[in-house]
């Protein structure tokens, strides 16, 4: 079984780098568009002599409609098999955390890992619904597996430890508890962090701005629409996340004997929290820009990242057991 999961881990790698390139290919062809081909005026005039017959001009062909360009019929395609080649790699993600889960007889949350591999799942499985519900959006499909491809390979590649009991300190009901929540809000977070990037560059680009980095939101969906996709998506999981800290409280009350006590992760945890709340609200006010809202949803992201790797790999706490191995 942990073979099995360790190969389900590659092919799902390479299937979400078949998603990416498709929507690359999707990105650069561009949207499909109907063209119209419109003949020429006619220049001669009916019959001979000045006006011709009665003086009447002959009235130049309707426009005739041409099929869409072949372009636009690939640029669909390829969007087409982006997405079924996500739904693929999700599907075979998902089978490599079964597998792992099974090998190990536990819920495979147990090591940095193991954590990375389930966020991102979550990240993924939660743009499918999006897709489902907003196809409009499918262009961002580009970011989210470009994303996917780069912290499923780090997971493999860099943070990859085998299969092993937990540590007593996790064998309780509250590790389900406290780490599903915290892996949910977490993948959500992930793919907020998207459209909210997004947003960026494609306001920035409806701004007039030419230069790089806007100019990669050119095809990307409308500014505002990617803005209320952000909101949504970190409006559904700041409640989750406040319930999973609350929890983590209550867990390391009853395995330390106090609630909280500034460890490294708890710290940045508490962070994270701030930054998301600080742009729930900052959203809410109409003084505030939505661009500078979003750069606070983005730097909640990157407090996130830091509490991942960052306090895992540099720092030693009694969460440490969390790490790399």
């Amino acid at each position: 079984m942990s073979a099995l999961s360790d190969n389900l881990v590659t092919f799902a790698i390479l299937t979400y780098l078949i998603a990416m390139i498709s929507h690359a290919v999707e990105y650069a062809l561009g949207n499909a568009r109907t063209r119209v081909a419109v003949a020429s005026p006619a220049r001669d005039l009916v019959g001979a002599g000045v006006g011709g017959v009665g003086g009447v001009a002959a009235e130049p062909p309707a426009p005739v409609p041409t099929s869409v360009d072949g372009s636009a019929r690939r640029a669909r395609l390829a969007g087409l098999v982006a997405v079924g080649a996500t739904a693929l790699a999700a599907v075979l993600h998902l089978a490599a955390l079964v597998t792992r889960g099974l090998a190990a007889d536990r819920m495979p949350w147990g090591n940095m890992y193991e954590f990375v591999l389930t966020v991102t799942f979550i990240g993924v499985a939660a743009w499918l619904v999006v897709l489902w519900k907003r196809p409009s959006q499918r262009l961002l499909g580009l970011f989210l597996t470009l994303v996917m491809v780069l912290l499923v390979a780090t997971a493999e590649l860099v943070l990859y430890v085998p299969i092993v009991p937990l540590v007593p300190a996790l064998n309780s009901y509250w590790f389900v508890i406290h780490v599903s929540t915290i892996v949910f809000a977490s993948g959500i977070f992930l793919l907020g962090a998207v459209p909210a990037v997004g947003f960026l560059m494609r306001n920035g680009y409806e701004q007039g701005k030419r230069s790089f980095p806007y100019t990669l939101a050119r095809r990307l969906p409308g500014a505002v629409g990617l803005e209320r996709l952000t909101f949504a998506l970190h409006a559904f999981a700041f409640p989750i996340f406040t319930f999973a800290v609350i929890a983590g409280a209550i867990w390391a009350e009853a395995a330390w004997g106090r609630p909280w006590g500034w460890d490294p992760k708890e710290t940045w945890a508490f962070i994270s929290w701030v930054v998301y709340a600080g742009y729930l609200h900052a959203r809410a006010t109409p003084s505030v820009k939505r661009n500078v809202a979003t750069w606070i949803a983005v730097l909640g992201f990157l407090t996130m990242l830091m509490n991942l790797f960052g306090v895992n790999i540099f720092f030693t706490g009694l969460h440490s057991y969390g790490g790399l191995n």
